[in-house]
């Protein structure tokens, strides 16, 4: 019986990961890409340069927060499929090794 534990455990593995990599390589870079789109947006919408004023400052400050969101979904989804491919892998190749083992014995006797 199939109980796909591996693939549970590939899954959790790769969350973990990408939640460890999102933190050292995706936080910072997410929120400044963010901070440029937030620029960009405001100073269309205001016009360059952008002024001190609160509403160009909260495009900014939301497209930051943006920009960090999808950073994150993007490393911690990635890995976690990552993960679980890995672990259903690993999940096939002792099912099949399990079923070879029972078929040789079935022949033996």
């Amino acid at each position: 019986m199939k109980t796909r534990e591996g693939a549970k455990k590939g899954l959790y593995i790769g969350a973990g990961a990408g939640l460890v990599l999102f933190a050292i390589i995706g936080l910072l870079p997410g929120s400044f890409i963010g901070g440029v789109i937030g620029l960009n947006i405001a100073g269309s919408i205001f016009g360059h340069p952008v002024g001190a004023s609160l509403l160009p400052r909260m495009i900014v400050g939301a497209s930051m927060v943006l920009g960090i969101l999808i950073a994150g979904v993007v490393f911690v989804a990635g890995t976690s499929i990552i993960g679980w491919l890995i672990g259903s892998l690993v999940d096939t190749v002792r099912h099949a090794k399990a079923i070879g083992m029972e078929a040789t014995a079935v022949k033996a006797k």
